[in-house]
């Protein structure tokens, strides 16, 4: 989640808000005429929040036709307010300069909340339209404030000023990171190259929007649609899956495979049709790699092109230099050194994986050698007959339902929070499946925020999983309550039954809830203290996927889906064996995606054609066959969607290592994963301060030294070496 300020700084905004929600509430997306100034005054888009909880947003009122003049207005309200700002006669200070830019573009974010639930969670032709339309005026309106030289020059006056010192340690920071958002994108160049650089800005945008698009449309095309003679390994909950796909698709009677990681994941484990395994593969990992109208090759050439040119007006020698400055790597070399440290036992891993699936393929008379479609379907031929473990039969215990619950548990003993339905019909919400939860603190009562929850899978909805925020906590202006959001795109069950999803799944679940809960325990005052230093801002959420594995989760929550049993003690001893299982996978095609990440970041554009560059680069660096990236290339959103993760998607791994470290601390406490006192610490230095804190700093108060790498070996199962 980004500042307000650095949210409308940034062109990385513009697809950062094709991240949050959806609706069949909404209203008729066709256009309408509206005179100007009824627009001015009705604009739901543009309107405070009303009703309860300090207000919600008005998800009922959505209508596309009030998007644009909303956008244009919000736009124009906000230029005033910095005019006001930049024309105060008044000596600059913090008050008048810093406070004065919090509190400016309220309507405007308010707007770009809306924009964030059509994008992400009910994106169509028509939302497509006015997005393409309108990236570029953002992208010029942003570079219109990091132009103005009247307000850097004010901005400045405040950071280098005596003042600075009497102000408290958040308004220290909150000054800085203001100064540091203009100083980092243009507000320091002058005449041709300012210019250049907001024109790049607003090319980039339009680019980027693009390529998020073009993967949508590939997932939205590309459909499998199979008839019951090609159902054989399929389990009995996902060949319902199956069945209720094809029905929300209008193909009722048959069985639908979508182009979606939650859909495709499962096919690749237990169909056991290899042909069928090969063409769900294939479709997947083309996805914006068809030679077609949606191919996003040229795309990314263009992107790093740009970006490049961009960051050489600064006098960075490459984008990566420029992008992890003020991150915890604060360089390219330093975010390498960690892949390499990791990369050769993953990859030795693989080796190892492999070998005992050909072993397995050739008892069972296959000739053929192990494929990347066949990784999958082995691996789980393995982990049944090394551990007995059958990641189906787990699956028949991880009811998302009751993991919600667990979910809810896990908050009340590390954070005091309690979470409570929201009367129904009480907050507006974009679609049928979202429900509402009000948090509230368990010993005093007191009201801390909404939690709004859109699990399932549809069309329009972006792929993934991810967490953001409606309003964030802030006292500057008068207290401020959470209205935060979790999104998945869990298959549903059929009606009448529970959905069940995978342990990785079921990782992921409470991994997004860690991110709605660092939401929830803010204790800030400033929007810009809510700003993410991406490297840092996994590991909150990483971290909490590790409750879990917890006794206390297991033994209440795990239950089978149909008998109401506890999961047996002997199956959860299986699961606890098996946690580094396939491993090497894993760490490999996510590292493989974080490497590449970086070498398209430090290397001449000049010199990249993406496909043969990804190859070429992989190859390099022996990266086993039988494994491909976890995101090609073509379909790197994290990368070529926006500026969020570009140059920073080796910021999980990063973040894996404090959560390896800080797991370390909870296991080695009196109370272990619920210790008091560790949970206090937890909260307090690493939860509740948001980015109010320098994140090694932060780091350092609850730990009392660095983070050590080799927390993370351990709990990978690769080897230490000292």
């Amino acid at each position: 989640m980004k500042t307000k300020l650095a949210a409308l700084l940034s062109s990385a905004v513009i697809v950062a808000l094709s991240a949050c929600s959806e609706n069949p509430s909404i209203h008729s997306e066709t256009t309408k005429t509206v005179p100007e100034k009824q627009i001015e005054q009705h604009n739901p888009l543009l309107a405070e929040y009303t009703g309860p909880y300090g207000g919600v947003p008005a998800f009922d009122k959505m209508d596309l036709a009030d998007l644009k003049p909303a956008l244009e207005k919000g736009m124009a309200l906000k230029l005033a307010e910095i005019e006001a700002i930049v024309n105060n006669p008044e000596s600059a200070n913090f008050e008048n300069i810093i406070v004065a830019l919090e509190k400016s573009g309220s309507d405007l974010s308010r707007v770009f909340r809306y924009w964030g639930v059509w994008s992400s969670n009910n994106n169509s032709p028509e939302f497509r339209a006015i997005q393409k339309e309108m990236v570029p005026k953002i992208s010029a309106f942003n570079s219109s404030i990091t132009g103005n030289e009247k307000l850097f020059a004010k901005v400045k006056a405040v950071y280098q000023s005596e003042e600075l010192k009497g102000l408290t340690r958040e308004e220290q920071r909150v000054t800085w990171l203001t100064y540091n958002s203009f100083a980092r994108n243009g507000a320091t160049l002058e005449g041709e190259a300012k210019a250049r650089y907001a024109a790049i800005n607003q090319e980039v945008a339009g680019l980027q929007t693009r390529f998020a698009n073009n993967i949508l449309a590939d997932e939205e095309n590309y459909v499998l649609f199979l008839n019951e003679e090609q159902l054989s390994g399929l389990s009995e909950s996902l060949i319902s899956a199956a069945a209720n796909a094809a029905k929300a698709l209008g193909k009722e009677g048959q069985y639908a495979i979508t182009n979606s990681r939650s859909s495709m994941d499962p096919f690749l484990t237990y169909s056991d049709e290899r042909a069928l395994r090969e063409k769900v593969w294939k479709t997947y990992y083309s996805r914006a790699n068809n030679g077609d109208e949606y191919d996003n090759n040229a795309l990314i050439k263009q992107i790093l092109t740009l970006r490049d040119e961009r960051v050489a007006l600064l006098g960075y020698d490459n984008y990566s230099q420029w992008r992890l400055a003020d991150r915890m790597a604060k360089n390219p070399e330093n975010a390498m050194d960690l892949m390499k440290k990791v990369w050769p036992a993953a990859i030795a891993r693989v080796d190892e994986e492999v070998a005992d699936m050909q072993a397995m393929a050739d008892a069972e008379g296959a000739n053929f050698k192990i494929a990347p479609w066949d990784y999958r379907y082995y691996a789980e031929k393995v982990r049944k007959d090394k551990y007995s473990l059958d990641s189906d039969e787990v699956k028949q215990y991880l009811q998302l339902d009751n993991l919600r619950e667990a979910m809810f548990y896990v908050a009340g003993r590390l954070f005091n929070f309690d979470f409570s339905p929201v009367p129904e019909g009480s907050v507006p919400v974009f679609h049928e499946d979202v429900k509402v939860w009000e948090v509230k603190d368990k010993n005093t009562g007191a009201h801390i925020g909404l939690w709004y929850l859109d699990p399932f899978g549809r069309k329009g909805k972006r792929s993934g999983a991810w967490a953001t925020t409606y309003r964030s906590h802030t006292t500057f202006d008068g207290k401020k309550t959470v209205l935060s959001s979790n999104n998945s795109n869990f298959v549903k069950g059929s009606e009448g039954e529970p959905t069940l999803i995978s342990w990785d799944d079921a990782e992921t679940y409470f991994h997004e809830f860690g991110h709605a809960l660092h939401f929830l325990s803010a204790t800030v005052a400033y929007p810009t203290s809510h700003s993410g230093v991406r490297d840092y801002t996994e590991f909150q959420s990483q971290l909490l996927e590790r409750w879990l594995t917890t006794d206390e989760v297991i033994n209440n929550y795990l239950v089978h889906y149909k008998t109401g049993e506890p999961i047996p003690a002997d199956l959860v001893a299986k699961i606890k064996k098996a946690a580094t299982f396939n491993e090497g996978f894993k760490t490999t095609e996510y590292m493989a995606s974080a490497i590449m990440d970086l070498l398209y970041h430090t290397t001449d554009p000049a010199k990249i054609e993406p496909q043969a560059f990804e190859k070429e680069q992989l190859t390099a660096l022996g990266m086993p066959e039988e494994v491909v990236m976890r995101h090609r290339s073509t379909q790197f959103g994290h990368v070529f969607s926006s500026e969020g993760y570009s140059s920073g998607y080796y910021g999980y791994m990063w973040a894996e290592v404090l959560t390896s470290d800080a797991a370390e601390a909870f296991a080695e406490a009196p109370g272990g994963f619920y210790d008091k006192e560790v949970s206090k610490k937890l909260v307090d230095h690493l939860f509740s301060i948001r980015n109010a804190v320098d994140p090694a700093e932060a780091y350092r108060l609850f730990r009392g030294r660095d983070a050590k790498v080799e927390a993370l070996m351990r709990d990978r199962g690769f080897p230490v070496t000292q």
